[in-house]
Order: structure tokens, then C-alpha cells, then sequence
């Protein structure tokens, strides 16, 4: 694997914790405000807003520039964006800021992802995906505690500052290590990448991926209630066993990208197949502590195997233009984290029990594994190779890229 991958993952490490981390500093931050916590968590909808707009957006107006220019100057806007909060003036300066430091979250992402892809073998596509998704299942586990004991210590000030601190760094990172695109695949301009994201497959993957992961955040979003009022936990292991779930994930991430590089399609579907068992079993594990615990960690280990094989689906089925649909893919995860806590929050306001969000989590894995199914018919009705091996099918473009 290329060295480049490592300034992917420094730079999706950064956009990892500061997409969480103001979830642990909203005290902090409506006092220092004056204004309400349930005013403050608007911070957090403004980020992910940001993602689904700025993630088409800018794929689409950077078509034509050169992949790597394109990384750095994502990264330079979100330092950007991460330094005006550490000094924004007021709260409304601030969901502005939280904003703009959303917008290049799906387009690095997304143009990332391509970019990983075209450095590799055509047998490791997934492996170096999943290896920059590594910056971003890290960044639970290790980014977001840190950047929130410094923020409780120091102000939340002095964790996006930290924050960009990181950008700075993927840029220096970026800059020395990833290759000119004139070596590696060029980009393709706006009218391919828009006729390629016309496909018929490339939506069905993108659905595939606002089910899959909106399965997720159904039971993730109300994860702390089930723990103290299922599992009986206290308040304060809530934070240790969250860790538990970036570890979970961190394992899932590598095991999927590393099986989806020798079978994507049944990769995809053991990890739905699997996300929909531990979900449903949630009302029985979250019965005692050590079985709650297990629990967490099987929920990050079974969605994050996922990861990456969506991931990469979308841009095999979008070959002739994938960086705008590898982009578009990472706002179907933040559609499927709002739509998933919405329907969880269903469930729980319909009186069905703490972990009914995890239930009903179940059933839109069952929904994924539909519409993943639906994508297999289309592709054997539309002649596609039955090789369960997708990750090969589609190489030329790129192949002819490297040798140019």
C-alpha cells in the first residue's frame, strides 16, 4: 500500500473529530454562548447540512481540476472553517462556521476515495479505502475523547484550533505525498461525472447506502439511553463504552475492506445480513452489562464492514465519472445518520421500549439487503460479469490512466 493513503487517513482523522466532537462540548459551548443546549446541538445539524450540499457541490465545480489540488484545497477550507469557530464572535458566527467546516467533509471523502483507488492494484481497490476510512474510525477512538478533555480543560476554543492544527498538517501531507494526477488517473470534467451519476446502479448503490447505515444511526443515535436504562449502566462508563464501538468499527472497517478486495458483492451483503442479526438481538443483549458491551462492539464491527464495499460499489458503477457519486455517496451517510435517528426516534416516542430504535435499526437493514439485491438483478439483466469480484470489472479507465 502507498505511503499517500497515510495523508487520506491524517486528513479524514481530522474531519472525524471535528464532526464529533462538538457533540461532547455543547455544554461547554452553550455557556460560554448564552444560549441553550437543545440551541447549541443546532451545531451539529449546520455541519452535517453542510456535507449533504457541499458534497455534490464541490465534487461538481472541481470536476475539471486535478485530484490532488483538489484535496488540498478541500483541506485548506476546512481549516478554514474549523479556526472562524475557535474564534467565532457569537453563536450565529459559529453555525456558520460549523457549517462551512461541513462542506468539504463529503467531497475529500468522495475525491479521496477515487484518488486511493487509482494508487493500488485493481485486487486491493477496498483495502486502500478502507484504509483511509482508518482515519475516520480512529478519530472515535482516539481524536474526538482527546479534542473533548481538551476542549473541557482548555475551552472549546482550543479544540478547534487543535482541529486545524490537523488540517495543516494533511495539507503538508497531501502536498508531499500524493502523486500528480498526470500519473494518476486525470479527472474527467462535469459532463461525465453528471452522465455517469444518471445510472440506474449508481442510485440503487446509493440507496443501498442510506438503508445500510441508516440502520446505524437508528440504534447508535439513542445508544446511551439503552445502555443506563436497558443495560443498567451508569451515566459516566457511557463514554468507555463508545470507545468500545470505535474499536468495533476500526476492526470492521479493515476486515471489510480486506474480504470486499476478494468478493464486494458478498461482502455488502454478510455485513448487512449481519448488522440486521445484532440488531435485532439488541432487546437480549442489552439485558446485562457484559452482554450490552458486546453488543457495542458488534454494532461498530458489523456496519463498518460495510464501509468500504459501498463505498467503492458507487464508484465502480459510476467508472466513467466516479469522483461526483463517490461523493454523493457521503451524503447518503449523513441522509441515512438524519434519517435514521428519525425513524429510531419513532420507535421511541411510539412507546415501543429503550432499544426498540435498535428494532426498527433491523429493519432497514432488511430494507438495504433489498435494494442490494434489486442492484444484483439489474446487473445480471443488464449482462453484467456474474464475477462476485466487482472491484475488477470496471478498470480501463484507470488502467489506461497509469500508463499515461
Amino acid at each position: 500500500m502507498p505511503l499517500a493513503l497515510l495523508a487520506l487517513a491524517v486528513g479524514a482523522f481530522g474531519i472525524g473529530t471535528t464532526e464529533f466532537v462538538i457533540m461532547g462540548l455543547l455544554p461547554e459551548v452553550a455557556d460560554d454562548l448564552h444560549v441553550s443546549i437543545p440551541t447549541a446541538g443546532h451545531l451539529v445539524s449546520a455541519y452535517a447540512l453542510g456535507v449533504v450540499i457541499g458534497a455534490p457541490l464541490l465534487a461538481a465545480v472541481t470536476a475539471r481540476l486535478s485530484r490532488r489540488t483538489v484535496l488540498i484545497g478541500l483541506m485548506a477550507l476546512f481549516v478554514a472553517g474549523n479556526v472562524l469557530s475557535a474564534f467565532a464572535a457569537n453563536y450565529d458566527y459559529l453555525l456558520a462556521a460549523r457549517f462551512l467546516s461541513g462542506l468539504p467533509h463529503g467531497a475529500f471523502f468522495g475525491v479521496g476515495a477515487v484518488v486511493a483507488t487509482t494508487m493500488v492494484a485493481p485486487e486491493r481497490k477496498a483495502r486502500s479505502v478502507s484504509l483511509m476510512f482508518l482515519g475516520l474510525t480512529v478519530a472515535n477512538v482516539v481524536g474526538v475523547p482527546a479534542a473533548t478533555l481538551m476542549g473541557q480543560h482548555l475551552g472549546w476554543r482550543a479544540t478547534f484550533l487543535g482541529v486545524s492544527v490537523i488540517g495543516v498538517a494533511a495539507i503538508a501531507s497531501l502536498a508531499f505525498l500524493i502523486p500528480h494526477d498526470h500519473a494518476h488517473a486525470p479527472a474527467v470534467g462535469l459532463r461525465r461525472e453528471l452522465a455517469a451519476l444518471r445510472s440506474v446502479p449508481v442510485w440503487l448503490a446509493l440507496g443501498t447506502t442510506v438503508a445500510g447505515f441508516g440502520a446505524l444511526f437508528s440504534a447508535y443515535s439513542y445508544i446511551t439511553p439503552m445502555l443506563t436504562d436497558a443495560a443498567g449502566f451508569a451515566e459516566g462508563s457511557v463514554t468507555l463504552l463508545l470507545a468500545l464501538f470505535g474499536v468495533g468499527a476500526t476492526a470492521g472497517n479493515l476486515v471489510g475492506g480486506r474480504l470486499a478486495d476478494h468478493s464486494l458483492r458478498g461482502t455488502l451483503f454478510g455485513g448487512l445480513t449481519s448488522l440486521a442479526a445484532v440488531l435485532a438481538l439488541f432487546p437480549l443483549l442489552m439485558t446485562t452489562e457484559w452482554t450490552a458491551a458486546l453488543a457495542v462492539i458488534l454494532l461498530g464491527v458489523a456496519a463498518f464492514v460495510t464501509g468500504s464495499p459501498l463505498q467503492l460499489m458507487v464508484m465502480e458503477k459510476a467508472s466513467a465519472g466516479p469522483s461526483l457519486a463517490s461523493s454523493a455517496n457521503q451524503a447518503a451517510f449523513n441522509l441515512a445518520n438524519a434519517g435514521g435517528a428519525w425513524i429510531g426516534g419513532l420507535a421511541l416516542a411510539a412507546g415501543f421500549g429503550a432499544t426498540s430504535p435498535a428494532v426498527a435499526g433491523a429493519v432497514l437493514a432488511v430494507l438495504g439487503l433489498g435494494v442490494a439485491g434489486a442492484a444484483a438483478t439489474v446487473d445480471r439483466r443488464r449482462g453484467v460479469p456474474g464475477r462476485e469480484r466487482v472491484v475488477a470489472t470496471h478498470v480501463p479507465h484507470e488502467a489506461e490512466a497509469l500508463h499515461h
